[in-house]
C-alpha cells in the first residue's frame, strides 16, 4: 500500500533580514521571493510550492515583524499576523550570529498563545562557532514551547533535507494543492515586479528602499517564441529619489534594468524586453488603494 499523501501550509516568520527569503529560494531551486540587505523588502505573503512523491509543502513567507510607522507597515503586520492563523507549522528562523534582540522577543510574545507546532530555525550557522550555536540554543529554548529546534544555512543549504523531514513529520494527510510543477501562487507579474524592486533597492542609496513602489503594466510577447516585452513603472515619493533612481544620464536605470532583465528572463524561460520609467506618487506608502494597485492585498485571507 502507497504512503499517504501528506499536505499542508507553513508560515515562516523572523525579523527582518534574518534569512527568510533566502531560505525559500533554496528549498524551491529558484528565485520567486526577493532579497536584499535592507529591511522590509519582504511585503506581502509569498508563497513557495515544495511537491515531493508524497507531500506538499506550502510556504508562506510573511513580511519581517516589525512595529508599524505608516499604512504599508500597519499592512505587514496584519498580513504577517493573518499568515500564522492558517498554517500547519511555523518556522520561527532567527539569524543564530546575532544575539537575540527586542525583535525576537515580540515575535515569541505574539506566539505564546499559539497551538500550532513551532520549529526554531537557528540559521547563518556558518557564520558561528558550534560553541556559540549551542549557548544559542539555551537562549531560546526556554523562551517558548518548541516543537523542535533546527540549524541550518540557508545560504549554503546546510541541513535544509532535515528540517524539510522535520516539518514533514507535523503534516496532516491532505490533497495535493497544486500541480506538481507550480512553485508559486503568484502571478507572473507580481513576481516580476518584486524582480526589478529587488534590482532598484540594491542599486539605490539607503535613503530611498521603503519609498520604492513596481507596476508592471504590461507583460506580452506578440508572437509564440518572440521576446516577452515588459513595460513597468518604479514609483518613488519624492522628486529627489526619482532623480537618484534614474542616476546620471540614465545609468542607474539602465543598470536596474540590466540586471532585473536577466532574473525575468530566467524566470519566465524566455528573452525579454524591458521598459522602465520612473514617477513619483507623493506619500504613497500611505495611500491604501495605491497600494492594493501595486498587488498588495489585505483581503486574501
Amino acid at each position: 500500500m502507497s504512503e499517504e499523501f501528506k499536505s499542508g501550509f507553513i508560515s515562516i516568520i523572523g525579523r527582518p533580514n534574518v534569512g527568510k527569503s533566502t531560505f525559500m529560494n533554496k528549498v524551491l531551486g529558484q528565485k520567486i521571493a526577493i532579497m536584499s540587505d535592507k529591511p522590509q523588502t519582504t511585503r506581502n505573503k509569498v508563497q513557495g510550492v515544495y511537491t515531493k512523491d508524497n507531500a506538499q509543502m506550502i510556504f508562506i513567507d510573511t513580511p519581517g515583524i516589525h512595529k508599524p510607522k505608516h499604512e504599508l507597515g500597519e499592512h505587514m503586520m496584519k498580513v504577517a499576523r493573518n499568515t500564522l492563523r492558517e498554517t500547519e507549522v511555523i518556522l520561527f528562523l532567527v539569524n543564530v550570529a546575532e544575539e537575540i534582540g527586542r525583535g525576537d522577543e515580540f515575535i515569541i510574545d505574539m506566539l505564546k498563545n499559539t497551538t500550532t507546532p513551532i520549529i526554531l530555525v537557528l540559521n547563518k550557522i556558518d557564520l558561528v562557532h558550534p560553541d556559540q550555536l549551542i549557548k544559542q540554543i539555551d537562549v531560546y529554548k526556554d523562551k517558548l514551547n518548541f516543537s523542535d529546534i533546527v540549524p541550518i544555512s540557508a545560504l549554503q543549504g546546510n541541513n535544509i533535507e532535515r528540517l524539510l523531514e522535520v516539518i514533514e513529520s507535523h503534516l496532516p494527510p491532505g490533497p495535493m494543492y497544486y500541480p506538481a510543477d507550480r512553485v508559486t501562487d503568484h502571478p507572473e507579474h507580481f513576481i516580476v515586479s518584486e524582480l526589478i524592486r529587488e534590482k532598484a533597492l540594491h542599486l539605490t542609496s539607503q535613503e530611498i528602499p521603503h519609498a520604492i513602489g513596481v507596476e508592471v503594466e504590461k507583460m506580452k510577447a506578440e508572437n509564440e517564441g518572440d521576446k516577452v516585452h515588459v513595460q513597468a513603472t518604479i514609483f518613488v515619493e519624492r522628486e529627489s529619489q526619482k532623480g537618484m533612481v534614474i542616476g546620471k544620464g540614465g545609468k542607474m536605470l539602465k543598470e536596474i534594468g540590466k540586471l532585473a532583465r536577466v532574473d525575468i528572463e530566467h524566470l519566465l524561460g524566455s528573452k525579454v524586453y524591458l521598459e522602465l520609467w520612473v514617477k513619483v506618487q507623493k506619500d504613497w506608502r500611505n495611500k491604501k488603494n495605491f497600494i492594493r494597485g501595486l498587488g498588495y492585498k489585505d483581503d486574501e485571507y
